[in-house]
């Protein structure tokens, strides 16, 4: 890397991209502005950081995180100061409601600027000081690479989160030798990885002498890749196992012990059981809205072990009887031992007769609504299910009905399969998330599953995929609705369709004028044909799926109900106390 002739200081912005290397970063996801030009200017020399240029700010941070959902690794995203920096607050937000490691680089006026209102000036410390894990605004060029090694370590330690670095055009050019940290000192963070050994005796106790006990498994058990360690509990205790929507892969669906997933769109049998288990051990979850239902009839009848990383999370939502503080694969695997020398006894017959009921009402399932000539929604998702899941395929989908289908009937056998939105919500997340995804792992078949409506919130990124050759298939299920605002005005607010009906381009000119691929599907003998064309060519490829307008998501738990009222079809009444 070129240095200053007469001595061995470089810029600010050639020691970032010496610190993104020392940190094995290699991909980042940007778009370019005047404030951080200097950062760009380094980046077009640097043959070892390969660059992807999307095309609205709100996208890299996605793209961002879609590569470390993807991957497990922290993603990385360049973006400009004032309106650049502003763009990205959704995808921020996103990440660290869902935990996600992320660095985000934005470029800020110069320092003697800041504060009397510049060009393009945005307070993004003070912007995002609530929706991040730790923010910095750099100030002396010379610590630029212990604020790196700092945001990296921070990102990806305890519950995972982003981090954004303020990025002045003075420090970008501004000189200094290049010194890498190789340790960091952080006296005030010290996350907590093994939980006590007290508390996990309770716990253990606790559930070995349960009649019917669940386990919750959350995205924390994604996060500490402690999958395998969970379905071994749950095997050795004869324990079933829900799943949160971050939660998902955790537990397949061919596993007797699983209840598929919980909540609000959960399935009957992982809501009825949780509602009537005595113990609930939840795992790296936070317990949100949408997972409990009503939170002061949440299992009434439980005693609730909570395991988390984050500390803020445990007896935040809800009550908590055994609270234990750690990383899940570590409090997992101190059970497993700590059960292998007790041999506990686990009242076998009693957990038996649970398991036979919990068998039973995995018999219940809900009812599709629509009885008509167009494509079924649920049943073009079952059907890229059934043609992809021999390729271990990458599933991404936006927020919506097709979301919440696409958790329901999806057969996913491993974490990280599954790229959604969960505590954030994000409309327009699916597409530059898939394409993370892409990027993240070439290999893997790639596609988002999206609603007509979202996908129009970032559907520029189809140049991005173009202009990189990503192959990211996306697969539009077109209701012509904002659907599930819609099914809440169907059921709730006396069919009022309030702005909800909404038009849409011709998906499959749109795609060819950006030099992708676009196929029409408005029958079900042609699903499996084009998914099956649409992923031999290799190429980005928009699929417009005419669905019926009407179909509705159930099982659904209406807001503010408790888990047992389940609304299974359209003749469920809805009960009112």
């Amino acid at each position: 890397m070129p240095t200053d002739e007469k001595t061995n200081l470089l810029t600010g912005a050639r020691i970032l991209l010496e610190c993104l290397k020392k940190e094995g970063i290699d991909e980042v996801f940007g778009y370019p502005g005047g404030a951080i030009l200097d950062l760009y200017d380094a980046l077009y020399s640097c043959k070892e950081i390969k660059h992807y240029l999307v095309r609205h700010e709100q996208a890299a941070i996605h793209a961002a995180e879609g590569y470390s959902r993807a991957s497990g690794k922290p993603g990385v995203a360049f973006v400009t100061s004032g309106p650049g920096a502003c763009n990205a607050i959704t995808g921020i937000a996103n990440a660290y409601y869902d935990g996600y490691p992320i660095i985000v680089f934005t470029g800020q006026v110069s320092l003697n600027l800041i504060g009397n209102d510049a060009f393009q000036e945005a307070d993004i410390v003070g912007i995002t000081r609530s929706c991040c894990k730790h923010n910095y605004l750099v100030k002396d060029v010379k610590q630029l690479p212990h604020v790196i090694k700092e945001a990296f370590h921070i990102a990806t330690t305890g519950k995972p989160g982003p981090v954004v670095i303020d990025l002045p055009k003075n420090i970008l050019t501004a000189k200094a030798e290049f010194e890498w940290p190789e340790k960091v000192k952080l006296p005030g963070y010290n996350p907590t990885y093994d939980g006590h050994p007290k508390q996990i005796s309770r716990a253990l106790q606790l559930l070995c002498k349960a009649k019917k006990p669940v386990i919750i498994s959350g995205g924390g058990v994604v996060h500490s890749n402690a999958s395998y360690e969970l379905n071994k509990l749950a095997s050795e205790l004869h324990i079933p196992v829900t799943n949160t929507l971050m939660g998902i892969g955790t537990v397949t669906k061919d596993n007797p012990l699983a209840l598929g997933m919980m909540g609000m769109h959960g399935e009957y049998a992982a809501n009825l059981c949780v509602n009537e288990c005595d113990v609930l051990c939840a795992i790296g979850t936070r317990f949100s809205d949408r997972i409990t239902g009503n939170i002061k009839k949440f299992a009434p009848e439980a005693q609730i072990i909570h395991i988390d990383i984050d500390p803020c999370s445990i007896s935040k939502n809800v009550r908590v009887d055994i609270p234990i503080v750690g990383d899940a694969k570590s409090v997992i695997n101190a059970m497993l031992k700590e059960y292998d020398e007790q041999q506990y006894d686990i009242l076998l017959e009693e957990k038996s007769k649970w398991l036979e009921i919990v068998s039973e009402r995995k018999k219940v399932t809900s009812v599709l609504s629509s009885d008509t000539d167009k494509l079924n929604p649920v049943k073009v998702i079952r059907k890229i299910c059934d043609v992809t899941k021999s390729m271990d395929a990458i599933i991404a989908t936006e927020v919506g009905q097709h979301q919440m289908w696409t958790a329901q009937v999806y057969d996913f056998v491993h974490p990280r399969q599954l790229i959604t939105s969960g505590g954030l919500g994000t409309m327009g997340f699916g597409f530059p998330a898939a394409i993370g995804a892409s990027v993240a792992k070439k290999d893997k078949v790639v596609i988002d599953i999206a609603g007509d409506g979202s996908i129009q919130m970032n559907i520029q990124e189809i140049a991005t995929c173009v202009d990189y050759n990503i192959p990211v298939i996306v697969a539009i299920i077109n209701n012509g609705w904002l659907g599930m605002v819609r099914q809440w005005q169907e059921r709730i607010y006396h069919k009022h369709y309030s702005q909800t009906k909404i038009s849409s381009p011709d998906f499959v000119k749109l795609a060819e004028s950006y030099g992708a691929v676009g196929f029409v599907v408005e029958k079900e003998e042609d699903i499996e044909p084009v998914l099956r064309k649409a992923i031999e060519i290799k190429r980005p490829v928009l699929i417009d799926f005419r669905v019926e307008p009407f179909e509705m998501v159930y099982p659904w738990v209406l807001a503010g109900e408790p888990l047992n009222k389940v609304l299974l079809s359209n003749d469920c009444p809805i009960e009112k106390d």
